[in-house]
């Protein structure tokens, strides 16, 4: 068998987080490469918000795109040139996850509303539950009926994009996993977290309430999915080759 050359992935960081997180956490790319434990050859970094340009589909093997501390809902450039980007990938069936911010301007680029959620907060360790439909999806097959994730978000998918199928849903939010094509996804919860990172991103003087996961951590399973499906599958070479 050989083994075909992999292209890195592109880790598409939307803004900075404050500098307080920084000093304790640093930024949104380090969380990812932690969590999956990428070497420096697996991954690129771009930074939209310095004005870096958007990849080129066939440097890369996909891309998660970050959470932010910005509003999807501010319309800032380098968040509508992303969404922009966002459309085009999905035309090129580029693998895509959206993380949090990253989940809620793909369903804006694909035609989806975001606003503030009217069930107001949802931060800290939260209870999941996915949909039925999602049995023999192939990122969440293994996920159970009933899960927990990490969440910190204001702002929500109040309407996903008529062609998205919603596949998981808490108690404040209806839009926790949405599916847009069979290489794109997005969620609104933080695979990537730990409990230190969710410590970490509360506002300052609000204090823990203790939550800890126990059991096996399926939000990070996901991501793990999602990062196996975009790296080249051994081929099989053919006898005489």
């Amino acid at each position: 068998m050989t083994q075909t050359r992999a292209l890195p992935l592109a880790l598409i960081q939307l803004e900075v987080p404050p500098p307080a997180v920084v000093a304790q956490i640093g930024e949104q790319p380090a969380w990812f490469i932690d969590a999956l434990a990428l070497q420096p050859a697996d991954y690129v970094i771009v930074r939209p918000h310095l004005g870096d340009a958007l990849p080129a589909f066939d440097s890369i093997s996909g891309a998660i795109l970050s959470g932010s501390w910005a509003m999807v809902t501010d319309h800032a450039e380098w968040s509508e040139r992303t969404a922009a980007w966002i459309r085009a990938a999905l035309e090129a069936e580029l693998p895509l996850l959206g993380v949090c911010y990253g989940h809620q301007l793909m369903a804006y680029a694909l035609g989806g509303k975001v606003a503030d959620n009217p069930n107001g907060w949802e931060r800290g360790l939260k209870a999941l539950t996915r949909h039925p439909q999602a049995e023999n999806d192939p990122w969440l097959g293994a996920l159970p009926d009933d899960f927990e994730a990490w969440l910190s978000h204001r702002q929500s998918v109040i309407t996903p994009p008529a062609q998205a199928q919603v596949l998981a849903s808490s108690e404040q939010d209806g839009c926790q996993i949405l599916r847009y094509s069979a290489q794109a996804l997005s969620v609104q919860f933080h695979p990537e977290f730990s409990r230190n990172i969710m410590l970490a991103c509360l506002p300052a003087g609000e204090s823990d309430d203790g939550s800890e996961l126990v059991g096996e951590d399926w939000a990070r399973e996901l991501l793990r999915s999602f990062w196996q499906q975009t790296r080249p599958q051994p081929r099989v070479q053919a006898q005489g080759a």
